[in-house]
């Protein structure tokens, strides 16, 4: 699968990740595991993969041009 997240949607979905999974840390009710959902945007923007993005023909990473 090729490189579909741009540069500054990697850092946003890091960040968002971060904090989320910081949730269970900061938060003292149920709704603390909500931030075990941000184990996909920290995933994604590591990896700079995204398969929704693939599914619906989508890219934030600037096209690179063979020379």
């Amino acid at each position: 699968m090729q490189i579909n997240v741009g540069s500054i949607d990697r850092l946003v979905r890091i960040v968002v990740g971060l904090v989320l999974l910081s949730l269970p840390f900061w938060l003292d009710t149920p709704w603390r595991w909500f931030g075990l959902i941000g184990l996909m945007p920290l995933a994604t923007g590591l990896a700079g993969r995204c398969p929704g993005y693939r599914l619906l023909g989508l890219s934030t990473c600037p096209v690179r041009k063979p020379e």
